[in-house]
């Protein structure tokens, strides 16, 4: 990718700044509403306990926005994502703090593959990948 004052430089390999992301029950529970996800378990601590959780904890759709939120704040207000892919493993809980790391696995003129990996107290929450391209020229 080249560099312009509005894209950093990439190439395969670079690794991405991480991302702190603090995991609070609003977080939780806002991401759960906005993404219209009404499951107890992403709301009501007492419920959730009685199916086996220790507490509320993050749904898939939330952890998507806040990946695609890494990339493109790296990236930048134009990047463009094409397609992101990810899984779920460890629960993201009230109280924790998930850290996003990314590394570029691939570039191809204004497209970048990037590797993501969001890790929490008790393990990784989210691995996958994300294609976002960067169109070059104006506004």
């Amino acid at each position: 990718m080249a560099v312009t004052a509005d894209r950093p430089a990439t190439a395969a390999g670079a690794e991405l700044p991480p991302l702190e992301i603090p995991i609070t029950r609003t977080l939780i529970v806002s991401g759960a509403i906005a993404s219209r996800d009404y499951q107890d378990v992403h709301h009501d601590a007492e419920l959730a306990r009685r199916k086996g959780s220790p507490d509320i904890f993050m749904n898939i759709l939330t952890t998507n926005g806040l990946v695609g939120r890494y990339i493109t704040d790296h990236f930048g207000p134009r990047a463009v994502l094409r397609r992101v892919a990810i899984r779920l493993g460890a629960p993201n809980y009230p109280g924790d703090t998930m850290v996003l790391r990314g590394t570029v696995e691939q570039v191809d003129g204004d497209t970048a593959t990037v590797r993501v990996v969001g890790a929490n107290a008790i393990g990784r929450h989210v691995t996958g990948t994300v294609t976002v391209t960067v169109p070059s020229g104006g506004a």
